[in-house]
């Protein structure tokens, strides 16, 4: 008998035991749609997660007044350590202290590096824009910023004009707008937009600009945003929260050395002692999506377990199901074998039965969990994911899974005295 012929005759006692089949195939599915559906979405936020923070691109880097709240456990990074001899001390006075106007400007006006610039600050995130009788819903992100804020941020104007330093210094009421504001107060005209008279909360600015459109992101609102000068924040919004203060190397082979300067301008800005640990935090853009991909990483994780626990436990379903069908077909093998058929003919058919029967449930568990997975790129408005790495990893994984589980089914099949099987009933 032919390798071909085995493998149709297992097909077709595989397709002749629906119920029995429907079930495994169930159960090894259930299994790989966890692992494949979670790794799925899992690239998707990967894949979201570098569209949106290259807002800043490599060559940038933040100053915080504090860490960016986005680890899972491992406490924070200031949490009590044992002092090496020679550290600096932290003075507990000073931690957590927001970085004032004062120490943004005197920053700002020091840093020589060759950079941009940029001083900024939130206002509100729940505004309502309203023109006239329109009016969006309370959700718009207001923003404080200077004549660097647009191109550190990423964002270019399709119309108008950026902040001049009028602007900024006397913290008049204007304005420029994303391209959702457009569409909603101005039905996606932007040179209709400009000049014109719009409300943020209850206070009226002149629009003097338009930024093109960032594309949708499920993590920040990118294009749903208002942006008014710093000093409008300041006096209008009576804001007492930090600022934030962003910086362009001009050559991104210089980042270490910008970094290094802004450290040591803003440790001066601070009035740190020499001896007094930092009490603010350096951002560079590149280590904040490589922090979240780190914590992803226990998700995955998850997943493999998750997948791995519950194909181990479709592995000893289908070797069950196998042996009973050994019994089941003690007459049909003591006839086989009375007519010729080898041990290694009858151990490679029930081999390739449970073989079968795992790679079935494979490829419905990769395309539900593809499918599943996708939701979560749908989500974060990304592509159509398709980690095919997982995909040929599951199948493998079933593959084995099948052969490991049919095993000693198939062996102890070979084995039956066709004499004694002829007599089973």
């Amino acid at each position: 008998m032919t390798f071909t012929d085995i493998l149709t005759l297992s097909w077709r006692t595989v397709r002749a035991n629906k119920l029995r089949t429907g079930i495994t195939v169930s159960i090894i599915a259930f299994g790989i749609m966890a692992l494949i559906g979670i790794i799925t979405a899992i690239e998707a936020m990967n894949q979201s997660l570098y569209e949106n923070f290259s807002i800043l691109g490599a060559n940038s880097f933040s100053i915080r007044f504090k860490e960016r709240n986005i680890r899972f456990g491992g406490g924070p990074r200031n949490e009590l350590k044992k002092e090496k001899k020679g550290a600096k001390k932290e003075k507990n006075s000073s931690l957590g202290r927001v970085i004032t106007f004062d120490e943004a400007r005197n920053f700002k006006e020091r840093f020589t590096f060759p950079a941009s610039v940029s001083i900024s600050k939130f206002a509100s995130g729940n505004s309502t824009v309203l023109f006239e009788e329109t009016k969006t819903n309370p959700n718009v992100r207001v923003m404080g910023g200077d004549e660097n804020y647009l191109l550190n941020s990423g964002y270019v104007l399709e119309q108008g004009r950026d902040f001049n330093k009028l602007d900024i210094e006397s913290g008049r009421n204007v304005v420029i707008i994303g391209s959702d504001l457009v569409r909603k107060l101005f039905k996606g005209k932007s040179v209709y937009a400009l000049g014109k008279i719009i409300h943020v909360g209850a206070n009226r600015y002149r629009v003097i600009g338009v930024m093109k459109e960032r594309g949708a992101s499920s993590f920040l609102a990118l294009d749903n945003i208002a942006i008014i000068t710093y000093n409008n924040v300041r006096r209008v919004f009576n804001n007492e929260g930090s600022y934030s203060i962003t910086i362009r190397a001009n050559d991104f082979k210089q980042m270490d050395a910008a970094v290094g300067e802004a450290t040591g301008v803003f440790r001066n800005a601070r009035k740190l002692a020499i001896k007094e640990a930092d009490n603010f935090y350096i951002d560079r853009s590149d280590s904040i999506v490589e922090t979240l991909k780190n914590t992803l990483r226990y998700v995955r994780y998850a997943a493999m377990v998750i997948g791995i626990i519950t194909l181990f436990g479709a592995a000893i379903g289908l070797t069950n199901i196998m042996l009973v069908s050994v019994n089941e077909r003690t007459r049909e093998i003591g006839l086989s074998k009375s007519i010729g058929a080898k041990g290694s003919t009858i151990r490679t058919q029930f081999l390739w039965e449970s073989i079968l029967i795992s790679l079935l449930g494979a490829g419905f568990g990769i395309l539900l969990g593809i499918l599943v997975g996708n939701l979560a790129s749908m989500f974060f408005k990304t592509g159509f994911v398709v980690p095919w790495a997982w995909v040929i990893a599951g199948v493998v994984i079933c593959f084995i899974t099948g052969l490991l589980a049919g095993l000693y089914p198939a062996v102890k099949a070979s084995k039956l005295d066709p004499i004694n099987a002829l007599r089973y009933e």
